[in-house]
């Protein structure tokens, strides 16, 4: 399939079925995770890739989406509460060893980087962390479709919970949005074969030439 037809396929699914998806598939997902655009390369999130059972059904206990305990996997966004010189290093030492030249070589990088992001406050790069996320998010959700794995992007948790179950204040992150995945139930999930609605594309865009 090429991607207009991946992306007119899925659609953000309401009730799973029983089956697995393959670890193979589920690996697909992630590392197309990471390689994801991310904003100085500084990729200030991580992610949780949860098939346990017995934890989905406890990260669901208070959210209205039962896709969360349902689905085969379940992935977790969850952004830095700030943003460090530290960080900054590790990517620079990362990039310096990728490349095969001197960290002294990116000094001038790192200044950069490290200097803008000491002029805003935790909260403000809080919140660019927790944008960043979503630009992967959009990402994991177009990996599923060409894998023909279902998904389904949801804000409807509670992060308070997630944090505790996953300890992520004591990794210095929070849960920001989540993405189900495993494949629909053609019989009980309503949406499962009705044609996907879009506005026009000449009404959505505004060509400028």
């Amino acid at each position: 399939m090429n991607l207009i037809e991946d992306l007119n396929w899925r659609y953000a699914v309401k009730k799973y079925n029983s089956e697995k998806v393959s670890e193979e598939k589920v690996n697909n997902i992630l590392h197309a995770i990471n390689l994801s655009a991310s904003s100085c390369g500084l990729q200030p999130y991580r992610v949780f890739a949860v098939s346990n059972e017995e934890l989905k059904a406890k990260l669901g206990a208070n959210s209205f989406n039962g896709q969360i305990a349902d689905s085969s996997h379940l992935l977790v966004f969850a952004a830095y509460n700030s943003v460090t010189t530290e960080h900054v290093q590790n990517l620079t030492s990362l990039m310096a060893e990728e490349r095969g030249v001197p960290e002294s070589a990116l000094q001038d990088f790192f200044i950069s980087i490290d200097s803008y992001f000491k002029t805003r406050t935790d909260e403000q790069n809080k919140l660019w962390a927790e944008k960043q996320t979503y630009i992967a998010l959009g990402t994991a959700l177009i990996a599923a479709a060409n894998e023909k794995v279902d998904s389904t992007p949801m804000e409807g948790f509670d992060p308070a919970l997630f944090d505790e179950l996953l300890g992520l204040q004591e990794l210095d992150l929070h849960s920001t949005v989540i993405l189900s995945l495993g494949y629909r139930d053609h019989e009980s999930d309503y949406l499962a074969n009705l044609k996907k609605v879009r506005i026009p594309l000449d009404e959505m865009v505004t060509r400028i030439d």
